[in-house]
Parts: structure tokens; C-alpha cells; sequence
């Protein structure tokens, strides 16, 4: 069964971005996958907060999350070689459709005061990325099962390399944005 966003994808909004940029349809702009990642901090020395981290990460994407290894020391940041410095997940496909539906129809309108983001978040090959303050705003995280709030890291990859098609893509898919040019 596909989600609900991809049907959409598939029935309005590849048609709307084929007759605005007058593309052939194998060139027409969608989202390749979102990698949502945790940067540890003080969380390297304590194993139970970086498990916990990793399960609250997994829980939110539907998939299990992998802890991201130090390849090399750094002694200004107090990391070793083969310590764990954070917590990533890569969706695609199905579970990719899902959580950026979840994200943008439930997660966003949940935080609080918030007027969109920025649409100064591209990297200029179509690429979005934006940070989020806290991990609560997901209805399946359980407030008294988290030791600590964390931000995290969301990277939506798309297939086009023109920021103007990728902004327009995310928004027809409805990621919420803030109004006006800042």
C-alpha cells in the first residue's frame, strides 16, 4: 500500500511541475531521501543517553537508526578514534513518503510559535536542510521515557540540481514555509 503523499505525488504534483517547468516527465523534480542525524555532544561519554538518543531517533523515522563511528581523534573536541559522535537514519521509498507526511501535517504544526522555515535552508544543488530544537514534537515520542531533549538534523535530498524546482517541489508536498522573501 503506498502513502498517502506519493499517491498525491504521483496524481497532482508531478503533473503541476511538468507544465510549470515544461519538463519531459523523467526529469520532473521529487524528493530521493531524507536523513535525519543527532550530533552527540556530551552524550559520547554516556552510553545509556546515546542509546536513548538512537531509539528516540529510531522510533521517529520508523527505521532502525545507526550510531556514527569517529573515524579519526580530535583533541580540541575531545574525541577518540572509534567513539560514537552521533546517531543517523536515511529513509527512502515508502518510509521516506510517510515521515516527511508526518512531518509536515503533524510534527511541524505542533511546535510552538512556529511561522514556517527558512527558505534560506538550500545548499544550491536542490538539497533543503533544516534543524529542529526538539525531539516532542513527534506523537510517538513518550515524554518520561526521554533522559534528555535534543535537536536534530533533517537533510531532504531531491533528484534536481535547481533550488528554484526542489523549493517548489517541497512546497506543492506542503513543508510549511516561512511567508514572503527572507
Amino acid at each position: 500500500m503506498a502513502s498517502r503523499l506519493y499517491e498525491r505525488y504521483k496524481s497532482e504534483i508531478k503533473p503541476t511541475l511538468e507544465k510549470e517547468f515544461k519538463q519531459n516527465t523523467m526529469l520532473t523534480a521529487k524528493v530521493d531521501k531524507i536523513v535525519i542525524s543527532v550530533g552527540a555532544g556530551e552524550a559520547m561519554k554516556d552510553s545509556k543517553l546515546m542509546q536513548n538518543i538512537e531509539d528516540t531517533i529510531s522510533l521517529i523515522a520508523g527505521q532502525r537508526a545507526v550510531k556514527v563511528i569517529a573515524k579519526k581523534s580530535v583533541a580540541g573536541f575531545k574525541v577518540r578514534e572509534g567513539s560514537p559522535v552521533g546517531v543517523k537514519v536515511t529513509l527512502r521509498g515508502q518510509s521516506m513518503y510517510i515521515f516527511l507526511d508526518k512531518l509536515c501535517s503533524i510534527a511541524l504544526p505542533r511546535v510552538k510559535d512556529f511561522r514556517g522555515l527558512n527558505r534560506n535552508g538550500f545548499d544550491g544543488r536542490g538539497n533543503y536542510n533544516f534543524g529542529l530544537e526538539e525531539q516532542l514534537m513527534f506523537p510517538e515520542v513518550v515524554y518520561d521515557d526521554i533522559i534528555k531533549t535534543h535537536g536534530m538534523n533533517i537533510s531532504i535530498g531531491t533528484s534536481t540540481d535547481n533550488d528554484e524546482e526542489a523549493l517548489r517541489l517541497l512546497e506543492l508536498v506542503g513543508v510549511p514555509f516561512k511567508k514572503g522573501k527572507e
